[in-house]
């Protein structure tokens, strides 16, 4: 069984690309791979092979702002090294921490992100099974950079296909699954734009299902941070993948190209990219005292320093931010008194869930305050909706929710109503 790692599997998939040029003989590339995967490799040229460092991000390092922070949270990193980055909290969507969030950047092959999404939405609806074997069209096993090394004589699922895309970074992997869910790559293109215009994603363009330089396909931090964030709330089982640190396929094991899962035990996805033109970008996960964030870095020189800024940020989330449960459904808040009812008061609590992301130091701070404008005299029924609750933090009002009754208050009868006048008149 072969190993290969990054360095050893871009030089091998630059001379797979002009090997083989029919099916026939498409079975001698895992001879090649096995013999090529203990040789020492050198940077060869080209947009996808890049090899050693890219070029430093020129101009003066992007401006960091922390939108969630408070007049006490100290200014996020600075990250001269990065051409821009997000934090975010995947729970709340919370901006931890920016720099450039928006600024239009190659993706490189965080564009499979979006592959991927549209991949288990498939799933999810339907349309595609885990155990479904996918035929490997001429076009898929062509793909130049990154390779599973599958050819058209494969036998290769739904599953061993999504952990080639995730895992090893396969432009054949993701042309093969564009091809089964959309029937050609232009017709995904088209759903993965759909999809990006859905998700909010205004910085991005896509024009490919693989990543390869194109000067129309881009990207931003802030995107590919939402983007992630849905991927987490749709489909958590992608971290199940993107997790491990290696897959084998067919005798063929490669390393994940997340540099960050080597040094980092709370960090368990997403992806990553690199071509000349975007430098080592990485998109990674992690859950920290029950806190899940992700961070987003694009544009670094090196993966030691792209993962570097990534843990920079990830501590920065966690010694500052919190996130803070105010309310619960079903947990009584306070007791709303009333004549107007029989038992002269109910229950009320908040109609539904409310997580924030907070500064650490004003947590402690957050007060509420409850209004009502519910008209009492008919009764109340559980589940009615008899006011609002607001939250606020620094004297600013953060969040406000709906606030229902937690038990049916029948109306007030007459004998009920005359003694609650009684008691007043004594």
């Amino acid at each position: 069984m072969a190993y290969m790692s990054a360095t050893t599997r871009l030089a091998l998939a630059a001379i797979l690309c002009t090997a083989a040029t029919a099916p026939a003989v498409a079975k001698t590339h895992y001879a090649a791979a096995r013999s090529a995967a203990h040789a020492t490799s050198a940077p060869i040229g080209g947009a996808t092979d890049k090899i050693g460092a890219t070029p430093v991000p020129p101009g003066p390092p992007p401006v960091p702002d922390s939108p969630t922070g408070d007049k006490s949270t100290p200014i996020p990193p600075t990250l001269p090294d990065m051409t821009a980055y997000v934090l975010m909290d995947a729970t709340t969507g919370a901006i931890l921490a920016e720099a450039a969030p928006h600024l239009k950047l190659p993706p490189a092959s965080l564009t499979k992100l979006m592959t991927a999404h549209l991949v288990y939405q498939a799933l999810h609806n339907g349309g595609l099974k885990m155990d479904q074997i996918v035929p490997v069209s001429a076009e898929a096993w062509h793909q130049q950079g990154s390779t599973m090394f599958i050819d058209t004589t494969s036998t290769v699922t739904v599953d061993q296909l999504l952990h080639g895309l995730i895992i090893d970074s396969g432009n054949d992997a993701a042309v093969a699954l564009a091809e089964q869910v959309a029937g050609s790559t232009d017709a995904f293109v088209q759903m993965m734009n759909k999809t990006a215009a859905q998700l909010g994603l205004t910085d991005t363009n896509y024009t490919n299902v693989t990543g390869l330089p194109d000067p129309a396909l881009r990207t931003s931090a802030m995107d590919v941070a939402l983007l992630s964030r849905a991927i987490l709330q749709d489909e958590p089982e992608f971290l199940n993948i993107s997790k491990e640190q290696s897959y084998t396929f067919n005798g063929i094991t490669q390393a994940s190209w997340n540099p960050v899962l080597k040094v980092d035990p709370t960090v368990d996805g997403l992806k990553t990219g690199l071509t000349n033109e975007s430098g080592h970008c990485i998109d990674a996960t992690a859950l920290r005292g029950g806190m899940r964030m992700i961070a987003v870095v694009t544009g670094g020189p090196t993966w030691a320093e792209s993962t570097a800024a990534v843990e920079t940020l990830f501590s920065y989330g966690q010694r500052f931010f919190t996130d803070a449960t105010l309310a619960t459904p079903g947990q009584p808040i306070a007791t709303l008194q009333s004549d107007a009812l029989e038992a002269g008061a109910v229950p009320v609590g908040a109609a539904q869930s409310l997580v924030l992301t907070l500064p650490m130091d004003a947590v402690k701070g957050v007060t509420s305050s409850i209004t009502y404008n519910a008209n009492l005299v008919p009764g109340v029924t559980k589940g009615e909706v008899l006011g609002s609750v607001s939250y606020s933090a620094g004297g600013k009002i953060i969040a406000t929710v709906p606030v229902v009754a937690l038990a049916d208050a029948p109306a007030a009868s007459f004998m009920t109503k005359l003694k609650a006048r009684l008691r007043k008149m004594l």
